[in-house]
């Protein structure tokens, strides 16, 4: 098997990222960054995995949102730091 230390993604579950997600954003504006109906009408975790689990390229947005996210929040991390050292 590859080595995998450098895939963010290793080791964390669809439904890990699904949830970290909903947090983030919330149901409404996660359907509004991506546009699919599991995320617009009567949304759960349940039924979006199921969805996302059958359509790649669904699954590969909510891994690049989800990818996006994390940086974004370690950049705001990095510059609350920062600001706190000055």
């Amino acid at each position: 098997m590859a080595d995998q230390k450098n895939n963010p993604l290793h080791g964390i579950t669809l439904a890990a990222i699904l949830e970290h997600l909903v947090a983030s954003y919330g149901w409404e504006e996660l359907g509004n960054r991506i546009d699919i109906n599991c995320f617009q009408s009567n949304p759960s975790i349940k039924s979006s995995l199921t969805f996302l689990r059958k359509t790649a390229w669904a699954r590969a947005k909510v891994e690049s949102l989800y990818l996006y996210t994390l940086r974004k929040e370690r950049q705001a991390r990095e510059k609350e730091n920062k600001d706190k050292t000055e």
